[in-house]
């Protein structure tokens, strides 16, 4: 993986740059459409590259328990088993463990997630079957899923979580990152992907700032600020993504994992982020609602559109838009649980995101 930044801001720290992997080149700052199972959940591939986007994100997790990332290698890796055929970021799947893990008991009242040094237990939330993730296992599970980029198994610890909490989050994660990166580097590949660190530290600045400078020692490609959006307000996300502008390397790619609102990532690119994904313009049309570029949003599942014979945007160039639906169309399709309403309302939001992106690419702050 190459990074090269094209342009730099003179008056706050966005930048515009490539990265150039070997299934294709990435504008940034880039916004990833999430494939948790491998598919962008009612949008096929061609839609995807139609649409603009030039990257998707895989969820370690959820392949590694359906389909099995054996079967997926055996098909050539992700991106030929879904024919995406572009390049492919995986997470380590240590967020959904934590997650999945601490909002669910056993029958007897149990944390599905057994922290320990060597790695984590945890329970299928599928089954109840218990699996063992290690530093290591998770490296090769991303390997046979084929990803271009890839990160290593760390601790997100809530955000409201104690400090002593954090602390021993920010630990592990740097001593399972420094096993992940020796591992992957044992591995004769002739193609190697790009083993991107997560910085861990909650709202704590100073544990932030012990995380980030000892994964900066292990010169890595690119570098991801994670454990944010879980539960902080945006000025506590904000001042620490400030903070780490301030460390982290400039030549590297800077990924804030699982962020968010438009409004999120106007200001992290002027922080200096390139690099977010997050469910939210997928879950929203799901659940009938339209992004905007100003931050709004409109509900079609509100009765006041039911009569509103506009689109979503007159402005906008997304298919649904483009083609004229009608808002009352689209709260009809909504209301009736109709496929074609998600779909549309999920193709509209994606192109907000990536309309958004290249509104963004193209400022001019000199």
């Amino acid at each position: 993986m190459k990074f090269k930044i094209l342009k730099q801001s003179k008056i706050s720290s966005l930048r515009t740059g490539v990265i150039e992997t070997s299934r294709g080149i990435i504008k940034t700052p880039v916004f990833m459409p999430v494939g948790t199972v491998g598919a962008v959940k009612t949008v096929a591939p061609w839609e995807l590259k139609e649409l603009g986007v030039e990257i998707i994100l895989g969820n370690t997790y959820h392949l590694y328990l359906r389909p099995g990332e054996k079967l997926i290698e055996d098909f050539g890796g992700l991106a030929e088993f879904n024919h995406w055929r572009g390049p492919v970021l995986t997470d380590s799947g240590g967020f959904q463990v934590f997650s999945l893990g601490l909002s669910k008991k056993n029958k007897k009242g149990e944390s599905l997630v057994k922290i320990t040094d060597d790695g984590v237990e945890f329970q299928s939330h599928i089954d109840g079957k218990k699996h063992y993730f290690t530093p290591e296992k998770v490296i090769d599970i991303q390997l046979a899923i084929g990803a271009d980029i890839i990160m290593p198994l760390d601790v997100c610890p809530p955000s409201r979580a104690s400090r002593d909490d954090v602390k021993e989050a920010v630990k592990l994660s740097i001593n399972w990152l420094e096993r992940s990166k020796k591992h992957l580097d044992k591995k004769k590949l002739k193609t190697k992907p790009a083993l991107f660190g997560i910085i861990q530290g909650g709202i704590y600045p100073d544990l932030r700032k012990y995380c980030a400078e000892k994964m900066i020692k292990l010169d890595l490609p690119g570098y991801s600020i994670g454990g944010l959006a879980v539960g902080e307000s945006q000025a506590e996300m904000m001042k620490i993504v400030k903070l780490l502008d301030g460390i982290l390397p400039k030549d590297k790619p800077r990924y804030l994992m699982g962020v968010g609102t438009p409004d999120d990532i106007k200001k992290a690119t002027a922080l200096g982020v390139d690099m977010f994904d997050c469910v939210l313009p997928t879950r929203l049309g799901r659940h009938g609602v339209a992004v905007l570029l100003n931050n709004k949003e409109v509900n079609l599942v509100s009765g006041k559109n039911q009569k509103d014979k506009k689109p979503i945007d007159k402005n906008c160039q997304c298919p649904a838009c483009v083609e004229g639906f009608s808002r009352a169309y689209l709260h009809h399709l909504v209301k009736e649980k109709e496929v074609l309403g998600i779909r549309l309302l999920t193709l509209h939001n994606l192109f907000t995101y990536l309309k958004l992106m290249k509104k963004i690419r193209e400022t001019d702050n000199t």
